[in-house]
């Protein structure tokens, strides 16, 4: 035997036993053979970027040169904000709350003191900033930090007391210590309590003035090491302010009052005032209490009085009320009334020099839940309008969606029909330039279009324009305007149109909305104006009896009986439940209880609906014997049909929006027939039910008549608006859900389905929700010879059924002749709840549904539609003849929250399966697009998001592992519910309540990533220091300059090793070659190289300086003993 002849039968035996270990069936035959040209080179999990309002913000600072923000959070985050587009996220090792950040002032530095009390010194000339230095306080906590303008000496203020200086060139303490016992000495008897505030004099750097919170101040004199002054302040001192020369500070304290102080008269404050105190109402009385000032600024003008800033103050009844930010001016006092309370605010000014005249010209101000920046250059302080997307949270996020790769025309229409109520509200907004204008925008970024949609609590949905880096809101739709306005819930819920879940067409710009109170609407997308005299809308009811579940060991149930065998009854259900039961027309059944209503009320008057999205359709799912209606749990409408499918947490409903009239209307268990691989034991006796119109109906009709649209002129089976399709009533047994197992779970939204698949009986739900729908043009029986229209259903216990749709012969009949939705008794099964069906040709090529164009009804009375031009699946024909072979042409893939299969069609053979986890489970999956290295195309894969934080990426139809890597841990529900895959390997969701993290599972995007993000430093001159002689003579001929190093350096003595630890960064080169690429980063490299060589030299000339003076004293040493032993002969030695 040959050496080949051998290799082929090992290589045959190879692939037997490939089949035994993968336990599929063997591959179906296929006619051409399928290149898979993914590899794990083209996946790489980073994150892009971060958008909204910082989560729980607890501190913020400006770099007044390099006009940048930073904001930090309560869980470790940084946020800087340059111009618009300029938007960096980074943070700390550890979620630990930000109590204070500090600008290097054109430095490219930040310093960030955080609660764990440790500073962090951060490198900001990189796109991805990193920590260069970290030290951490052992014995002391951290109260309060200072940086002197253009100063390497960071003053450090701790709860004991004590001053520490820190070196944040090397982030090395210095010996120089000052001590609180010695800071006060005998003008107390009790400790003066932590450090609040630090600052030098303006005009003279040796005063350093030290405020401790109990109300003791003292000035400072750092080169005698001594206090020159100490204040005694009536109340506890919150901040202080110094004037810019250097003369008075003035002090907020705790009671509401405002303290000034000349610097040379320390013993009574030269002013006190309380400026929101009520005068008494009796000469002698004491006015009403007000609540702290927490923050003051005095902040010189030329020409005009200067402007004193605080926040706080109030008297109590107002303060508990509304927080407020006071601009007082001369005898002018302005109090802006805040919506949230404030965290910080910062005066910008027109120069960085604290002894110069400081011109403010804009305060920011954080807000807990916003942030508000005031014009103070304009007539009554007009508000700048926020270009950065931080009202995102506006009303709580709870659902989003992410589409990449849109038409190129959408985003234009999106934003030409949002402009016209933007333009409305920049109305009262200031009309100069925002004042943060810092950092350069990225040179890279995707080609293509990509659009946000985000649903809210107070059901709002908003569309973003999420291109390269950026996120601009194009477009606001109220869904709540189509019911009344004083309706409320009858189920009590809190936020009764909050969006539960978003469904677009791109092609058809067709918007599909579920809200939490069981209604969907259906919306059409035109340019013009229109008014509608009375909405449409028709109710929905699911009548369902629910029972215990047996789930069968099998995952394959038997073959399913022939196509239209299936007894289809119009039941409703809880997520397992299926029932005989007719629809009722009452509205109620019985006292107090009720039956046929829906949670909403649909506006009955005429509505005039601007430029945007109209309602074509509004679907209410409605009360059913007292029982709630169920949460919808997906949705998918198809275009080219005119089909919506909603499945919900007990049935599914097929509706046709043209026609107007509901198709199908079951119960979960009604879909399988007689294929039901479960054993559903009912739990009491039927209850006895009048016989309603469905059942008087349903006597008389044929099988394919009772899931149909009724002609246009016959209502026979819609009556007021209600569904009214007939139920079956010999073929369902008699069921009852177990009071525990009936409880709704609404909050959750689409995330309340079961993993019953692959979890023991006990913590299995007695329930079948409708997770995963696909429309496609498929095969639905193992005997089809054609594709067909169809729907494909999976459920919450890991069921995939099909039901077919037969279309009216032509276009022009589709609104007139019925429509008819049949299941076929098709069934297939995978362990765990299905969360993704997409199809495939048998090349591997991904199928999309079939789906119009847009075209806008309401400019032309033609509204023929325009199909997209596909090439349309082929439809074999062949002899059904017995020795005819049916040729697989198709594969379906399946995703389950366990596994993956991939099913070759019509056989319904598993060509190709993967156990996706074995401990947890998924809770996202989506066969996405992603480009190749290999071929420089775009090629598909399956990614799946898990619970145990894995992001894991399969080929199709191979199912080859691609990636696996950890991400993110399943926390949080909220990611559960917003996490979405989407084209080019993009994924999104909702990080806090506030802010939504995008990030790439592509390679590509991510070497390219340093060139799409912007650059936070720039080159800049920092302005020239104002005049000496301006200033000159004002404290006496006194030196207006500190020689801080020679105080503060090695002169000042080593610092205890136990008082603070140093801890190296990763922000260096090493931490630039692994982060940056392409043109910026190799400047970033050579920077950060010039740096470092800078530094050696520095050292170089301190060695050789010391050299030199080490010499010297040599020289001199041996000048004293040539002097001393010049006159005297050799042998006197």
């Amino acid at each position: 035997m040959s050496a080949k002849a051998t290799m082929k039968k090992f290589a045959s035996i190879g692939r037997v036993l490939d089949g035994l270990r993968s336990g599929s069936t063997p591959a179906p035959k296929t006619e051409t053979e399928i290149v898979e040209t993914l590899t794990s080179e083209d996946f790489t999990v980073s994150k892009v970027v971060r958008h909204g309002f910082p989560f729980e913000p607890t501190a913020m600072a400006f770099d007044p040169v390099q006009n940048i923000l930073v904001i930090g959070s309560k869980n470790g985050s940084l946020r800087i904000f340059g111009q618009p587009g300029v938007d960096c996220h980074v943070r700390h090792d550890e979620d630990i709350p930000v109590l204070q950040l500090i600008f290097l002032a054109n430095e490219g530095a930040l310093v960030s003191v955080c609660a764990d009390d440790s500073l962090h010194l951060w490198n900001l000339r990189q796109k991805r900033p990193a920590i260069l230095h970290s030290l951490k306080f052992n014995r002391e906590r951290i109260t309060f930090s200072h940086l002197p303008f253009q100063s390497k000496w960071l003053y450090i203020g701790t709860e004991r007391g004590n001053i520490h200086i820190v070196n944040i060139e090397c982030f090395v303490l210095s010996g120089y210590v000052i001590n609180w016992n010695k800071a006060i000495e005998l003008s107390r008897k009790t400790h003066p309590g932590p450090v609040v505030h630090l600052s030098d004099n303006p005009l003279d750097p040796n005063k350093l003035l030290i405020g401790f919170e109990s109300g003791a101040i003292v000035l400072w004199d750092l080169r005698s090491k001594a206090a020159e002054y100490r204040y005694n302040c009536p109340a506890p001192v919150r901040s202080i302010s110094w004037s810019h020369e250097g003369k008075q500070f003035l002090c907020s304290q705790t009671d509401g009052s405002l303290t000034l102080w000349n610097m040379k008269h320390p013993n009574k404050p030269a002013n006190v005032m309380y400026p929101h105190a009520k005068p008494p109402i009796m000469k002698g009385a004491r006015s009403d209490p007000c609540a702290p000032i927490t923050r003051v600024e005095w902040k010189s003008c030329k020409g005009s009085e200067p402007y004193i800033v605080f926040s706080g103050g109030l008297t109590y009844d107002k303060a508990a009320k509304q927080p407020s930010l006071t601009i007082m001016q001369g005898k002018n006092t302005t109090v802006l009334e805040m919506e949230h309370p404030i965290i910080d605010f910062i005066c910008l000014c027109e120069t960085p020099w604290p002894n110069d005249i400081q011109d403010p010209y804009a305060i920011i101000v954080l807000l807990e839940n916003d942030m508000v920046v005031v014009d103070l250059a304009s007539q009554g302080f007009p508000c700048f309008e926020n270009p950065y997307p931080m009202d995102l949270h506006e009303s709580p996020v709870t659902c989003v969606q992410y589409y990449a790769d849109c038409p190129p025309d959408i985003v234009p229409a999106f934003y030409s029909v949002g402009s016209s109520s933007q333009q409305k509200k920049r109305q009262g907004y200031s009309k100069k330039e925002w004042p943060v204008k810092g950092g350069e925008w990225g040179s890279g970024g995707n080609s293509y279009p990509e659009i946000i949609i985000t649903g809210h609590a107070d059901g709002s949905v908003k569309f973003w324009d999420a291109s390269a880096v950026s996120l601009q809101v194009l477009y606001k739709l109220k869904t709540a305007k189509v019911f009344e306005k004083k309706s409320k819930s009858l189920d009590g819920e809190e936020d009764p149109y909050a969006i539960q879940l978003i469904q677009m067409c791109l092609d058809s710009r067709i918007l599909s909305v579920a809200g939490a109170s069981g209604h969907v609407i259906i919306y059409r997308f035109s340019k013009q104006e229109i008014q509608i005299d009375q909405l449409p809308s028709i109710e929905i009811s699911i009548v369902y009896d629910a029972e215990e579940i047996e789930t069968p060991d099998c995952e394959m149930p038997p073959t399913p009986i022939g196509r239209n065998s299936s007894t289809t009854s119009s039941t409703s259900s809880m997520p397992l439940s299926g029932v005989t039961s007719s629809q009722h027309m009452s509205s109620s059944s019985g006292e107090g209880m009720k039956d046929n209503v829906p949670n909403l009320k649909v506006r009955t008057s005429s509505l005039k609906f601007p430029a945007g999205y109209h309602p074509e359709l509004i679907c209410q799912f409605v009360w059913v014997d007292g029982e709630p209606p169920p949460t919808v749990t997906s949705v998918e409408a198809n275009s080219s049909y005119g089909v919506i499918a909603i499945g919900t947490a007990n049935g599914l409903a097929i509706v046709d929006y043209i026609q107007r009239t509901c198709l199908l209307s079951m119960g979960t268990p009604d879909l399988y027939g007689s294929a039901d691989p479960y054993q559903r034991t009912p739990r009491s006796p039927k209850r006895n039910k009048p016989q309603g119109l469905g059942d008087i109906v349903e006597q008389g009709t044929t099988e394919p008549e009772r899931c149909r649209s009724p002609p246009g002129n016959s209502n026979s089976e819609q009556q007021n608006g209600v569904c009214l399709s007939p139920t079956g009533n010999n073929s369902k047994k008699d069921k009852r859900p177990n009071d525990a197992q009936l409880k709704r779970n609404r909050g959750e939204g689409s995330f309340t389905r079961s993993r019953s698949s692959s979890m023991s009986s006990l913590e299995r739900e007695s329930k079948e929700a409708i997770n995963c729908l696909a429309f496609a043009e498929s095969y639905t029986t193992k005997t089809d010879l054609t594709t067909v229209p169809c729907l494909w259903v999976g459920t919450s216990l890991g069921s995939v059924l099909v039901i077919m749709i037969t279309l009216p012969s032509s276009e022009e009949q589709r609104s007139n002749e019925p429509l008819i939705v049949s299941p076929t008794g098709t069934v297939l099964r995978l362990k765990g709840a299905i969360l993704c069906m997409s199809f495939l040709d048998f090349s591997g090529n991904f199928i999309p549904a079939q789906t119009d164009n847009w075209k806008d009804v309401n400019t032309s009375k033609d509204t023929t539609k325009d199909k997209i031009k596909r090439e349309p699946p082929a439809r074999p024909k062949m002899s059904p003849s017995s020795s005819t072979e049916i040729v697989d042409r198709q594969f379906v893939v399946i995703c389950s929250e366990k596994q993956a299969k991939v099913i070759s069609l019509p056989s319904q053979t598993c060509a190709y399966r993967v156990k996706v986890t074995e401990t947890s489970y998924a809770i996202k999956s989506e066969v996405v697009s992603i480009p190749s290295k290999l071929t420089g195309r775009e090629s598909y894969c399956l990614a799946c998001y898990v619970a145990n934080g894995h992001i894991m990426t399969f080929s199709v139809p191979g199912l080859r592992p691609l990636l696996d890597t950890e991400y993110l841990p399943l926390t949080d529900l909220r990611i559960a519910r917003t996490f979405c895959f989407t084209n080019h390997g993009q994924a999104l969701y909702l990080c806090t309540a506030s802010e939504m993290q995008r990030i790439t599972l592509c390679t590509e995007t991510s070497e390219n990533l340093q060139e799409m993000l912007g650059d936070l430093f720039l080159p800049v001159d920092t302005p020239e220091a104002p005049s000496k002689g301006f200033f000159k003579g004002l404290f006496g001929g006194g030196s207006g300059t500190l020689d801080r190093e020679d105080l503060f350096g090695e002169s000042s003595g080593k610092a205890s090793k136990s008082v603070a630890k140093h801890i190296p960064g990763t922000g260096g080169l090493e931490g630039v070659k692994a982060a940056s690429g392409g043109v910026a980063g190799e400047l970033s490299r050579a920077r950060i190289a010039l740096n470092e060589r800078g530094e050696k030299l520095s050292e170089l000339d301190e060695r050789t300086a010391q050299m030199m003076a080490n010499a010297e004293n040599f020289s001199q040493a041996a000048h004293q003993i040539m002097q001393k032993y010049k006159d005297k002969k050799w042998y006197q030695f």
